[in-house]
């Protein structure tokens, strides 16, 4: 009997009133199965934003696969896991695994370095924190899609580093070098950098309100040219991605595949 299992994590188990589903079904689509879940969704229970997911085959982000174009075989675990998106054009809110999660973009100035971060890390030690070059980072989906990226090798015992704020730094960095992603993807004076906050909801509030003086408005640069160039992506790469960001895609690819 051909069979996959779908799991529900966060608010999409309320969407369908339980954990998992089993499913005697093989060789569907993303697409598919979508439509699937959509019929055997029970009338009454919270709608489910198709369009506000990530969806992970066997752990590995479909983003990096085929998209919702991408096959799902007999015995394959499917995550579906919604994200919340909510806060001003400075701020960012969001969830990824029952995890809060806060970014803010912070003005480059020449006094704001790496012992700007760790200053931050000893006044705030119960949140996870970590800091992105802007230019490494393309818009808000990218963000997204990297950071659950680390919280699944996390999950799974495989992330590039013991720790994840350093996971999340090399995965953006495209880099299986620490001292390589820090040197280029890292807080450098007088640069924008992104600030990724994870933790309990009341002390990100708090360091939210602290930083919001310093920062700006988020992904208001366009930095697409930077990271073709950098990470040598051409134009032939970005042809052959069938998709409505290929850049994003191949980011998102070249980072699901670090080991």
């Amino acid at each position: 009997m051909n069979m996959i299992t779908v799991k529900f994590v966060g608010g999409a188990k309320k969407s369908f009133l339980t954990e998992q589903l089993q499913i005697e079904k093989s060789d569907i689509s993303i697409n598919e199965l979508l439509d699937l879940l959509l019929k055997l969704k029970p009338a009454d229970s919270v709608k489910l934003d198709t369009e506000n997911i990530l969806i992970a085959i066997n752990g590995v982000d479909s983003s990096a696969m085929d998209g919702k174009s991408t096959l799902i075989k007999n015995n394959d675990l499917v995550n579906i896991i919604p994200i919340i998106h909510g806060g001003s054009s400075k701020k960012l809110t969001f969830e990824i695994t029952k995890k809060q999660i806060q970014v803010i973009e912070i003005k480059g100035q020449k006094l704001i370095n790496v012992k700007f971060l760790d200053d931050l890390r000893k006044k705030y030690p119960g949140i996870l924190l970590q800091a992105i070059s802007s230019n490494f980072i393309l818009n808000k989906s990218h963000l997204i899609k990297i950071l659950s990226l680390s919280f699944e090798y996390k999950k799974n015992n495989t992330m590039l580093s013991n720790k994840l704020e350093t996971d999340i730094l090399m995965r953006y960095a495209l880099s299986k070098q620490i001292s390589h992603a820090i040197k280029n993807a890292g807080i450098k004076s007088n640069n924008n950098f992104i600030l990724i906050a994870i933790g309990n909801k009341k002390i990100l509030n708090s360091l939210c309100d602290e930083l919001l003086p310093i920062s700006v408005n988020m992904f208001s640069k366009n930095n697409e040219q930077f990271l073709k160039k950098y990470f040598k992506i051409t134009k032939k790469q970005l042809s052959s991605v069938y998709s409505k960001n290929p850049l994003e895609d191949i980011l998102v690819e070249k980072a699901s595949i670090l080991f």
